[in-house]
């Protein structure tokens, strides 16, 4: 209920502001400063916005390679072998729900075709498998363990068949254009409907030309809350798969970035190449001031951020040893949620149909971290002043639609926060309105050591959150500056929080 009102309060944000808008032309006649005035205020659609406020959202790859130990099928796998026995998504639902996620993507066809619900457009489905004596319906079991347990429920329908043997023809667009009706129209409430960019052969030799505007426009027509991830126009995948976003991420991009043809650029190519940061990305800076110079227009478009709690991204049974650590998630979720994204994290199933133990051990073990570090903001305790500011109140209230903000055309500030005995923290949160735009881009951080200030942390994006985590610091005096803000900035949310390093 308590997310329902923030995204509700956003909502009424976006709407007092009319002359913001998700996509914003630019003529050959702004020139920099015009233009970087109409990048402040772009804004998200209320799908998009509501997406962002999820922070974490559950993958469930799961399918005929759970049960041939593969991690890509070739669509001539014997079905026969699929048989989840103990299968049971409100165990799947009820891990996630437990670790703080707020939405789950099952995968319902991968790239070998298999379906996991009984489509009426193929014999390659759960309908011809043993599992419920094919009267099984996994992709409903999902829908209704989410809407059970109040948890986002999302669709993954690749795009690439190397089972069907249309693929490569328009035959086989009006195959996807079927089944893709079937998972709209039977099981409730669609949140987010996921297409990855792999494009190889089908079984036939050929590739396929994707009819990617049909897609869309019968996603908007029978489910106009999704959000269209990640080769669509609402979501863009990050870029790795390591669950690592940039440094400088932002939600305001040229408009060419939306083209098919960029997204397919930087999308998976062949089976299990994996693009990987190997220190930094190729393009760590998509959307600052010179990336925007040449732009014809600028759109709303952020980043979902990606990785396996396991090495792979279906279940096997050698990785049971390799799940990621509470520790190790946490520090996923920094450079996902805490880069300005949304972290999109794969929990495989196994072949019994569970999430295995070691997977909702360390699960719990995060969440229960999560909770005990964020529940206690110690920037809360200190008395706060501002040159040139008004309504410091609003960093600590909870609310993203209320915020900080600077005086007339400033569009920098300093803020001081004194405790009356010495505080300890290692964590620093920000948080912007992003109804009103993303605009704050240069930031940094000083505490006082008696003698001299000294920084303790900077940065350039906020976005919809911002974790910084740092060495300990201990001191009765904080300084944060905005240094540099796209118009007067928006800060609605500002945290100090003690982490916990132990495992």
């Amino acid at each position: 209920m308590k997310k329902t009102l923030i995204v509700l309060s956003l909502l009424l944000t976006v709407k007092a502001y009319g002359q913001q808008k998700s996509i914003v032309s630019i003529s050959k006649t702004d020139n920099q400063s015009s233009i970087i005035a109409k990048a402040a205020n772009v804004v998200s659609s209320p799908r998009q916005l509501r997406w962002q406020t999820l922070e974490l959202t559950a993958f469930f790859h799961f399918g005929i390679n759970t049960f041939t130990d593969r991690e890509w099928g070739d669509g001539k796998e014997d079905i026969s072998k699929f048989n989840p026995k103990l299968l049971d998504a409100e165990q799947w639902v009820k891990t996630i729900k437990a670790a703080g996620f707020k939405q789950a993507i099952i995968t319902a066809k991968h790239h070998d075709g298999f379906c996991l619900w009984p489509s009426k457009f193929t014999t390659h489905s759960i309908k011809n498998t043993p599992y419920k004596n094919g009267k099984g319906d996994i992709v409903k079991e999902v829908a209704d363990a989410c809407r059970k347990y109040n948890i986002g429920f999302g669709i993954y329908l690749s795009p690439w068949d190397r089972n069907n043997p249309s693929y490569g023809s328009d035959a086989y667009n009006t195959y996807f254009v079927n089944q893709l009706s079937e998972l709209l129209t039977q099981y409730g409430k669609v949140d987010e409907v996921w297409f990855d960019g792999a494009n190889g052969e089908g079984p036939n030799g050929k590739k396929q030309v994707y009819d990617f505007d049909t897609w869309y426009t019968l996603i908007r027509k029978l489910q106009p809350q999704a959000v269209i991830a990640v080769q669509g126009p609402d979501v863009r995948w990050v870029g790795t798969e390591t669950g690592v976003g940039r440094e400088t991420e932002w939600s305001v991009l040229p408009m060419a970035e939306q083209s098919q043809e960029k997204i397919a650029a930087l999308s998976q190519k062949e089976v299990n190449v994996i693009p990987t940061l190997s220190g930094s990305y190729k393009d760590q800076d998509r959307g600052s001031r010179s990336k925007l110079v040449n732009a014809t227009g600028l759109v709303w478009y952020p980043a979902e951020t990606d990785v396996s709690i396991r090495p792979g991204w279906f279940y096997h049974t050698n990785e049971d040893a390799k799940v990621k650590t509470p520790k190790r998630l946490m520090e996923v979720y920094f450079t996902s949620v805490g880069r300005n994204g949304v972290l999109l994290l794969n929990i495989p199933p196994n072949t019994d149909g569970l999430i295995a133990e070691s997977d909702v051990r360390n699960l719990a073990a995060f969440g229960q971290k999560m909770r005990s570090t964020f529940s206690n903001n110690i920037a809360k305790m200190a008395t706060l002043s501002a040159i040139s500011g008004k309504n410091t109140k609003a960093l600590f209230d909870g609310k993203l639609n209320t915020y900080f903000t600077t005086l007339g055309k400033d569009t920098t500030t300093k803020i001081e926060l004194n405790w009356s005995k010495d505080v300890t923290f290692n964590i620093l949160s920000l948080q912007e309105n992003i109804a009103i735009g993303q605009r704050i881009e240069k930031f940094e951080a000083e505490y006082f050591d008696g003698k001299q200030w000294i920084n303790f942390s900077s940065g350039t994006t906020v976005g919809y959150k911002r974790l910084l985590k740092f060495n300990a610091v201990t001191t009765k005096k904080v300084r944060f500056k905005i240094l540099s803000s796209r118009l007067n900035p928006t800060l609605a949310e500002f945290g100090l929080y003690l982490l916990d390093e132990k495992d």
